[in-house]
């Protein structure tokens, strides 16, 4: 069929050239990947045979992930994948935008907590059917929504990171389009990762990126230059195994023969990983795992010039009071000065009982020292000296790293290390916000794979202190696919048979939520909040209203079935003591 949606660079003689695509801007390349006419998901279900949907919904959202079993070469598979609209066919999809129910069903393309759910139930009967899963990615992000935080989004795309690290059949995810954010992560956690050469893989798009860099949605190509979006890119860092060569013409001027190419290359890979035992698979996942991301060493003498034990845990005068926050409110609206009971606030766990105000978010080594018994920690020398690494050259990264470093006494944002907990041994990871909010990168995932290859190897409990604002766009993708490592790392130290715990402190949003902060039993910090998917920013702004009483805290969430169990930090040495 005939093209009749063109992007603007496409109106004058464009000849799609591979020299003429790589003279574009990285953002004209971010709009190729999700051009209207790309084929989606169903289009590439033409590559496969005796295709049967499975788990078929009619549930809000369930649309954006469909599911299918099918044959390819004769191979049974189980087909997952993010559907972004309705058709690749641009007159159907001017005439769903004139339906505001159809628009509403397919929710600008943005998966919610029921697609996933489906993707779960399909990755498990891949295993029950012994079924090779493959995975088609295309979506600009999870839904940003109070009503997706509701039905708890950020546990349900952990749910589903954690079901691909444990599955006992091979796994592949093809990029089609665009993958971006915590709602691709979900389905890249492979054990093959493919992409089309004109799709691209980011961490944040590029106009959220130029909003924080330049408070202005306005300078997005900077932004998207600035982030190397493009699945290309993700090639160069060693978080996309193979690079599938478009026609000359990409995919949405040759889509018959871009799924040709898709399936030339799918049937490569699935002949290699083709019988595998369940073991191999799960040995092989670990091996791929192992080596992914990069980052930095330093020595003990630079370790030395900025590390000390910083606490955040503010101090009462003499008078057992301190200086009340001065936005103080009521819910009457009564404006409060006078002074704050420390007393009273050690019991709120630091939040204002009138207006809901945190005093302070405890560093990491505060929780430390709340969690292990005195003196007993001992931090591992395999994770001390690991710092992350800039290999973006993005804006000041590396000034901002070493400022951070001399702030908050770290070398970057977890500790890991031995302790004990009422005389019983554990390994510990106690992350800290104030290093640059906590934020989940390639250091991380390293730092969590070798603390849980320590647990397995002394045969103790591994215990998380979850703290932070996401995934850190300084470094790309490349932090966003430490998450799925991190999964990995976790689900060798459950096979071992041993306790994984997770603390869920005050914020844990984004990549650390549906990272270490939906694994294991997990506590919910008393009187925490800031703990989703989304932040409460985002979601108003792109929402335009405002977010219900209480948003995102831990009665909201135990309100709606999302909290096994709160503690206050006083009692987490003997709460910890009990589960272990």
């Amino acid at each position: 069929m005939k093209n009749i949606f063109f992007l603007h660079f496409e109106k004058n003689d464009f000849d799609y050239t591979p020299e003429s695509i790589e003279s574009l801007t990285e953002y004209e390349k971010y709009e190729i990947s999700f051009h209207p006419e790309r084929p989606k998901y169903l289009d590439y279900l033409s590559i496969f045979k005796n295709v049967n949907p499975c788990f078929e919904s009619d549930e809000f959202g369930a649309c954006l992930i469909q599911t299918h079993q099918a044959e390819i070469n004769g191979i049974p598979v189980m087909l997952i994948g993010q559907q972004s609209g309705p058709s690749s066919n641009y007159n159907d999809i001017k005439k769903m935008l004139r339906n505001d129910d159809l628009v509403k069903k397919w929710n600008l393309g943005m998966p919610v907590p029921a697609s996933y759910e489906r993707a779960v139930k399909a990755i498990q009967l891949a295993e029950q059917e012994n079924r090779i899963i493959i995975i088609f990615v295309d979506t600009p992000g999870a839904d940003p929504t109070e009503r997706s935080e509701s039905k708890g989004i950020a546990w349900r795309i952990g749910d589903t990171i954690h079901a691909l690290a444990d599955v006992k059949v091979p796994t592949i995810s093809v990029i089609i389009n665009r993958a971006c954010s915590g709602g691709a992560i979900a389905l890249t956690g492979t054990d093959v990762t493919l992409a089309l050469e004109n799709s691209t893989y980011l961490v944040i798009n590029p106009e959220a990126c130029s909003s924080i860099l330049f408070h202005t949605r306005s300078r997005a190509n900077e932004a998207a230059e600035i982030s190397q979006i493009t699945s290309r890119e993700g090639f160069t860092h060693g978080i996309v195994d193979e690079l599938i060569p478009e026609p000359n013409g990409p995919a949405h001027i040759n889509p018959e023969e871009t799924k040709e190419r898709v399936k030339s290359a799918l049937g490569k890979h699935i002949k290699q990983i083709c019988g595998f035992d369940s073991k191999l698979v799960f040995e092989n996942r670990i091996n791929r795992w192992k080596k992914m991301g990069q980052w930095d060493k330093i020595d003990k003498k630079e370790m030395a010039s900025f590390q000390q034990t910083i606490s955040r845990i503010p101090t009462s005068k003499s008078t057992g009071y301190i200086k009340r926050h001065k936005k103080c409110y009521d819910a009457d609206g009564t404006h409060y000065y006078d002074p704050v009971s420390f007393r009273k606030l050690e019991q709120t766990n630091f939040v204002c009982d009138l207006c809901g105000h945190r005093y302070t978010r405890p560093s990491a080594w505060d929780y430390i020292h709340w969690i292990l018994d005195k003196n007993s920690f001992s931090e591992h020398d395999t994770t001390k000296f690991i710092v992350d690494k800039d290999i973006l050259g993005f804006p000041d990264y590396i000034k901002k790293l070493k400022e951070t470093r001399i702030k908050t006494g770290l070398g970057s944002a977890m500790i890991t290390g031995d302790g004990s907990v009422l005389g019983k041994n554990l390994v510990l990871c106690a992350t800290d916000f104030g290093f640059l909010g906590g934020s989940f990168c390639m250091s991380t995932g390293e730092k969590v794979w070798r603390a849980a290859e320590i647990a397995i190897e002394k045969n103790v409990p591994l215990i998380f202190q979850a703290c932070g604002g996401g995934a850190r766009m300084h470094e790309g993708c490349s932090s966003m696919v430490s998450i799925p490592k991190a999964h990995v790392a976790i689900s060798r130290v459950e096979k071992a048979g041993l306790p994984v715990i997770t603390l869920i402190t005050d914020p844990t949003l984004g990549g650390v939520a549906i990272g270490i902060g939906s694994r294991g039993k997990r506590l919910f910090e008393f009187n925490a909040g800031h703990i989703g998917f989304s932040g409460k920013r985002v979601i108003e702004q792109f929402t335009g209203k405002k977010t219900s009483k209480g948003f995102q805290t831990v009665d909201w969430l135990k309100e709606k079935g999302h909290v096994d169990e709160i503690v206050h930090p006083k009692d987490l040495k003997e709460k910890i003591f009990s589960m272990i």
